[in-house]
């Protein structure tokens, strides 16, 4: 039950406060419908059929399963798939998948806060019309206020996420049956004839209309990416009994209220709550809307750490804001450029309205992605063969395909704005792999091989104290290495040549993340692996050595490379894409704090390269 409360607070926030924006659009949209019994039930019950087979079927009963040791989302499902079938030929493919649907991830980030926050402050105009000069400038000072207590972490005010989310769901749970109760004939739409209907007697605008109903899934993603802080189960809890009723109560409650009165329409969730609750309803809106926010902000930072661990993003400075929760962390330059994209979005789109274009292309660009590389797991890793499970799988995928074909329609709109990040963020992940893959093949083909090494230092003279010399290449030797004994003609009498690793597991157990070869009297080789989640706290991770090699942190050293990058005309990589390499080497994050090495311990040596 305690985690089935905190999922609601976590994992529900973005889908949770939809029927803030969704059922409206699908009205008043670019594409208006006309409100009469056939498309009002007709769109709830496209509404309530994207719940049932995107979030229930697609997300808790198949995706949920794919799991990687307990972590979900995107990169952990690419991390399982290069764990279990490495050499398959879709393997390619399967990557630019999962970095394409991670990379819209970042944009549904920047329109959740923007979208929420309005959608909720538009409420005020309710009160009174002329509040409405003033929703834009109170959404920013909610946003800024927002990102402005990032860095205190969410451990402080987390705790009260799930309570506030749970009397949100029973809110709009209570106000949805209580318009129902006024006109129980919308729950009929629970039947899929009535969308089918729909869709034979005004085909056209039936699939444009599923550019806004997507809305209501808008979150769906967070079901799976947020799996390891809950567990599978507590989420699917959750959803089953509280969050999926709710959600459907308030959707054929509005969809009661709009063929009742359809003014309604323009706030047709506001509407619901008789005029005395208002101003209560605002203030809870108000704080889902914030909790959405927070959550989709959070997820960004989460993100960001497994980018940078497995190769994709530069090394940032990522701050751990908990000592009790592993998951909870702060990236100040992530912070600083969603503030920036979301007061840009708010103060360039100004309503939820115009935002919501955008917000949909991004989350059936990411859910159509899932399901081809679900495809993948199911038929050829978890070898289903069944008539059912392809029939099943043809549906999600069909179902998928047409909710992405309509908000594509919406490009002009405003959706050609996730499309843009997508497209500069996939530029920056591959223009890092790429690079580090070449910088690596370089320096290995340039080090020297470590027998040679040790027989041309036989007779160098040694100092006491141990040197840990970092290396990208488990088998040669640094040119760190060979710097220092160029310059000073001295060496330690310890050398450690260390190498860090990035497992395709989401943690790796302290006592199996050292793996020692004494090489030579006094030269010795350690590769450090860690999970994608793990923090690589090196100092700490070195006390597992044997104690021959144990050494006092004041004698012992940190020798980093650093690697100063000339663009040159060489196969391998585009002349503009090194120079787009050495400027995300430049602003690279410290190795110093990253990897956790005492301040006054570290010595950095420089080097030319050209790859």
């Amino acid at each position: 039950m305690r985690l089935a409360l905190g999922a609601l607070g976590v994992v529900f926030g973005d889908i949770g406060t939809s029927p803030l924006y969704a059922f409206r659009e699908s009205f008043i949209g670019v594409h208006r419908l006309p409100i009469d019994p056939l498309h009002v039930l007709g769109v709830l019950s496209l509404i309530v059929w994207a719940l049932i087979l995107v979030v229930t079927v697609k997300y808790v009963l198949i995706t949920m399963r794919a799991d990687n040791r307990g972590e979900g989302g995107s990169f952990a499902l690419l991390a399982l798939i290069r764990r279990v079938a490495p050499r398959t030929r879709a393997l390619p493919a399967i990557s630019f998948a999962a970095l394409l649907a991670t990379a819209l991830f970042y944009g549904d980030a920047v329109i959740t806060p923007a979208i929420s926050i309005l959608s909720a402050v538009e409420g005020l105009t309710l009160a009174d019309e002329r509040f409405g000069v003033a929703v834009v400038p109170i959404t920013l000072i909610i946003t800024m206020a927002l990102f402005a207590i990032q860095h205190r972490g969410t451990s402080a005010i987390g705790r009260f996420f799930g309570p506030v989310m749970m009397a949100w769901f029973v809110a709009i749970g209570v106000l949805g049956a209580a318009n129902v109760a006024g006109n129980p004939g919308v729950l009929a739409a629970v039947s899929p004839t009535y969308a089918i209907v729909l869709i034979a007697a005004d085909p056209l605008r039936a699939f444009l209309t599923l550019g806004t109903v997507v809305l209501t899934i808008t979150g769906a993603e967070a079901l799976y990416a947020d799996m390891g802080h809950f567990g599978r189960r507590p989420i699917a809890r959750s959803w089953m009994v509280l969050v999926l009723p709710s959600l459907v109560l308030c959707y054929a409650g509005q969809a009661a209220l709009v063929l009742g009165s359809p003014a309604a329409i323009e706030q047709a969730f506001f509407l619901l709550a008789p005029g005395w609750a208002l101003w209560p309803l605002l203030a809870l809106a108000t704080a889902a809307t914030v909790i959405a926010s927070q959550s989709a902000i959070t997820g960004a930072f989460s993100i960001t750490m497994q980018a940078v661990q497995l190769g994709y993003l530069p090394r940032l400075l990522i701050r751990h804001t908990s000592a009790d929760e592993r998951g909870q962390v702060y990236a100040p330059a992530v912070n600083a450029v969603l503030c920036v994209a979301v007061i840009g979005l708010v103060l360039g789109f100004r309503s939820s309205t115009a935002l919501a274009a955008a917000f949909g292309f991004a989350v059936t660009s990411t859910m159509v992605l899932t399901t081809l590389i679900m495809g993948f797991v199911m038929f050829r890793i978890w070898r289903l063969r069944s008539i059912w499970a392809i029939l099943l799988y043809a549906i999600l995928l069909t179902f998928d395909a047409a909710l992405f074909g309509a908000s594509a329609t919406k490009i002009p709109d405003g959706a050609w704005l996730p499309l843009v990040l997508a497209a500069l963020l996939m530029l920056l992940f591959t223009t890092w792999a790429r690079g580090r893959t070449l910088l690596s093949d370089r320096l290995a083909r340039d080090a020297m091989p470590v027998e040679s090494f040790v027989r041309s230092t036989a007779k160098v003279q040694r100092v006491p104290g141990l040197a840990v010399y970092f290396t990208r290449d488990v088998a040669g030797v640094p040119t760190a290495l060979l710097h220092s004994l160029k310059h000073y003609n001295v060496l330690h009498e310890r050398i450690l040549l260390l190498t860090i690793k990035t497992a395709l597991l989401p943690h790796v157990a302290p006592g199996s993340r050292l793996g020692f070869e004494e090489l030579a009297p006094g030269a010795g080789r350690a590769v450090l692996t860690f999970g994608f989640l793990d923090e690589p706290d090196v100092p700490t991770t070195l006390e597992l050595l044997p104690p021959a090699w144990h050494e006092e942190p004041m004698r012992t050293s940190y020798v980093l490379g650093r690697q100063i990058l000339i663009p040159a005309a060489r196969p391998g990589m585009s002349l503009w894409r090194e120079v787009l390499f050495g400027a995300m080497v430049r602003l690279s994050g410290s190795a110093m704090e990253y990897f956790r090495l005492p301040p006054g311990r570290v010595v950095e040596l420089g080097s030319q390269v050209e790859i």
